[in-house]
């Protein structure tokens, strides 16, 4: 935690949030809300076949080293 800092309220959190509103437009914060969501997807897609395409994350068990 940071030192010297007060801790922030409901009411600077509704405050704040009112001042992004108005700074950037409803549409705009969706756009950005859509935007961090596709690439949080993304990003998990790619660390999951990168997991699959590791040979040293396959383990003994698997069909491949059975064979």
């Amino acid at each position: 935690m940071l030192v010297g800092l007060p801790s922030l309220g409901p009411l600077e959190l509704l405050i704040i949030l009112a001042i992004v509103v108005v700074l950037f437009g409803a549409t705009r914060i969706g756009d950005i809300g859509k935007g961090i969501g596709r690439g949080i997807r993304e990003f998990r897609r790619e660390v999951r076949e990168g997991q699959a395409d590791d040979p040293a994350k396959k383990t003994p068990d698997s069909e491949e080293d059975q064979t």
